[in-house]
């Protein structure tokens, strides 16, 4: 096929491909093997094999190609041309009506540092194993910005490991200031600012150690660590924003689609949801109620082995649903706070797809489809430690941090019953996040953590040692935190 048959071949193309491509030593056809990454319409990116060589492939097509291509091309010769580790380009091509094609040296077996982190995440902060992989990053970066270069799209897995060599790729993403010379000061912190704030909260009072690493490698500059922190809060909050408003569009992450008669929404690799979501009542029927009729109908059900949670949220009458199909749903409130959540770190559980029902836009029923938390809830965890107050110190503790964290987002859960906190992982999950709120200032969040603690301490008799054990250790108000 030519190259520009691909701009119509959607973000699921059938492979193998061949594709006609042309460079100084003449035609030839690239047999694209798989696909690595697609922006439908623009971006495929796979691995292939071209003149017998293993290749990884760039092909861009569309209204912008020529311009993605000499971002990527230009990306490459820097680094290249300031001795930084980066695959070879062996081929590259760009055609007017056709596109642009870049052809690298493909790494067999490399893997890259956000697949490393993945393995090793889940340990205590900066564990040995974790340390090892932010160094490793962190040292990479340090001799980008040491040759004049930063990577505009930094994250892990841009950086590849191959036999004990670190490489940088996608070149479209590479920046310079002055090649060769050091960056300057403010770009270091812009760019530092850029990584710290992908990683876990739970790491931050560890960002000065982990510094170490990067001046290791580039000891240009002192970087004071109040205008790092100002950086990391920054983008922070621009990545949270930019994420939320994916939830609800289109993109690598989501499927969703919208429509007169519905909106449906599902993570891209939870593609089985789809049925869930068409034989919901079915399945609810079926499965164990935890609360049915009424506003919303909750349940437990099994689908292909795998156990999960769908609520449905009903339209009990023609005045209720005079109050409903104007504004989202609260299934739609409650995908979006759980993928809030998650993105936060805060312990929720998974949300899988949403679906809401619309006649002519007008909202209707919808569903929410989440994984499933065995359980305990704080309830029944706890109740062996009422009179006593000897709750064990490790789930005392992850509270601590649940309500820290809840304080430091300003998140307001709106019905904090015990029912609604589940111990899960060696963590304090929420469930139930149709009133969640985060707030945007600390007056407004003020008023509601208060409501929120109130309630969440009448989970237990007043007079009780327990009741006094977590009175004790759950902040009064937002200012007494931390």
């Amino acid at each position: 096929m030519r190259l520009s048959e691909l701009k119509s071949a959607g973000r699921t193309p059938g492979l193998p491909l061949s594709i006609s491509l042309a460079d100084a030593a003449g035609p030839a056809e690239l047999q694209l093997l798989s696909l690595l990454r697609v922006l439908p319409g623009q971006r495929y990116v796979g691995a292939g094999v071209w003149r017998g060589r293993p290749v990884l492939a760039k092909l861009l097509v569309g209204s912008k190609a020529a311009r993605h291509f000499q971002r990527e091309r230009d990306g490459v010769r820097l680094l290249a041309d300031q001795g930084l580790t980066t695959p070879q380009l062996l081929a590259d091509g760009l055609k007017d009506g056709e596109g642009g094609w870049l052809l690298f040296d493909f790494l067999e077996g490399a893997d890259s540092l956000g697949d490393a982190w993945k393995q090793v995440e889940h340990l205590p902060a900066l564990a040995d194993e974790q340390s090892a992989v932010l160094a490793a990053a962190l040292g990479a970066i340090g001799q980008l910005h040491r040759k004049g270069l930063w990577q505009e799209d930094l994250h892990l897995d841009n950086l590849l490991r191959q036999g004990g060599r670190l490489y940088l790729i996608d070149g479209a993403g590479i920046c310079a200031e002055t090649p060769g010379q050091p960056l300057s000061r403010q770009k270091v912190l812009e760019n530092l600012g850029v990584f710290f704030a992908q990683l876990p909260k739970s790491l931050e009072p560890f960002t000065e150690e982990l510094l170490v690493y990067y001046l290791l490698s580039n000891g240009e500059h002192a970087l004071p660590m109040e205008a790092l922190q100002k950086q990391i809060d920054k983008v922070r909050s621009w990545r949270l924003k930019d994420f939320l408003s994916k939830v609800g569009r289109e993109c690598t992450l989501f499927s969703v689609q919208r429509g007169a008669f519905g909106l449906r929404a599902i993570r891209r690799e939870e593609a089985s949801m789809l049925p869930v979501l068409e034989q919901a009542d079915t399945l609810l029927d079926e499965g164990h109620l935890y609360k049915t009729g009424g506003a919303a109908s909750v349940g437990k059900v099994t689908v292909a082995g795998r156990t999960l949670v769908i609520k449905r949220y009903n339209i009990k009458g023609f005045a209720h649903w005079l109050k409903r199909f104007w504004r989202p749903s609260r299934a739609w409130h409650s995908w979006c706070e759980g993928n809030r959540l998650a993105f936060l770190g805060i312990a929720t559980p998974k949300p899988l797809a949403v679906l809401e029902k619309r006649f002519l836009w007008l909202r209707g029923r919808a569903l929410l489809v989440t994984e499933y938390l065995p359980g305990p809830d704080i309830i029944e965890r706890f109740a062996p430690y009422v009179e006593s107050g000897d709750a064990p110190e490790v789930e005392l503790l992850a509270l601590d941090h649940l309500f820290a964290e809840l304080i430091r987002e300003r998140i307001s859960h709106g019905d904090f019953k015990g029912h609604n906190l589940f111990w899960h992982q060696d963590r304090w999950a929420l469930i139930d996040l149709d009133s969640m709120c985060q707030h945007r200032t600390a007056n407004s969040f003020a008023p509601a953590y208060a409501r929120d603690r109130a309630r969440f301490m009448r989970n237990w008799p007043e007079g009780s040692a327990l009741y006094q054990v977590i009175d004790q250790r759950v902040p009064r108000d937002i200012s007494s935190a931390g």
